[in-house]
């Protein structure tokens, strides 16, 4: 476990910063790619999202632990009309996704690799069409439930900076993991499940690229869950 000593505990950072050593070629890629579209949330004020990229996005998303970075540079290269925001704290996968930016030239990604609550708590109201939490550490131990990115402050966040009819999506193969998601979404009031059916939440959304935690989910004979809110609009 790591965490930010000088952070208050209610926003330290929990989970690995580093792995193994990156090759040679992923330092550079690293050092040489992510100066460029790293984000940089300001002391004070609010932080424009669209500001973040050079050319005016429909909308723009938010993906928060996008590991090793292939679900949000497949979005990033389908979608080059929205603006994503990847966060991720593990320098091995900003490195990962940094591979496919650079190959793919994908300028419609920016980097936020510190505690996603702190841009969260940055950002305007209503400016994300879009957030995207898929296969967080489950945390399984109760005495760390809390570490969990689903609770009830981070949904209040997410509440004010969706916009109207905004989709939350949030997947796991872990079952405490979904339950307490469910739990705590389907009890606050700012959104709404759109299941119908069990064919809703087993299979992945048509539009969303598999994951190796995916893979290595159905690899090892655990069903991966999806789950898609709505953020309700305002009166």
């Amino acid at each position: 476990m790591a965490s930010d000593a000088a952070t208050p505990a209610s926003l330290r950072v929990y989970g690995r910063r580093k792995g193994k050593p990156l090759k040679p070629l992923r330092q550079s890629t690293l050092e040489r790619v992510l100066p460029r579209i790293r984000v940089a949330v300001p002391d004070g004020g609010l932080l424009d999202p669209r500001s973040l990229f050079p050319t005016r996005c429909k909308d723009v998303w938010l993906e928060v632990g996008f590991g090793a970075g292939e679900h949000l540079a497949a979005n990033a290269a389908a979608n080059p009309d929205v603006g994503i925001i990847g966060c991720e704290v593990f320098i091995n996968g900003v490195a990962s996704l940094l591979r496919y930016v650079d190959a793919q030239k994908l300028d419609n990604v920016r980097v936020y690799d510190d505690d996603a609550r702190r841009i969260l708590a940055s950002l305007p109201d209503r400016s994300i069409a879009r957030f995207d939490l898929l296969f967080p550490d489950p945390w399984p131990k109760a005495r760390h439930a809390k570490r969990r990115f689903i609770g009830p402050e981070t949904l209040d966040l997410l509440a004010r900076v969706l916009t109207d009819g905004a989709e939350l999506r949030v997947a796991s193969d872990d079952p405490g993991y979904v339950r307490w998601a469910l739990q705590h979404l389907t009890r606050h009031p700012a959104f709404t499940w759109t299941a119908t059916g069990p064919s809703d939440w087993r299979s992945s959304p048509p539009d969303s690229a598999e994951t190796r935690y995916q893979k290595k989910a159905l690899r090892a004979g655990r069903m991966p869950i999806f789950l898609r809110f709505l953020r309700i609009p305002r009166q």
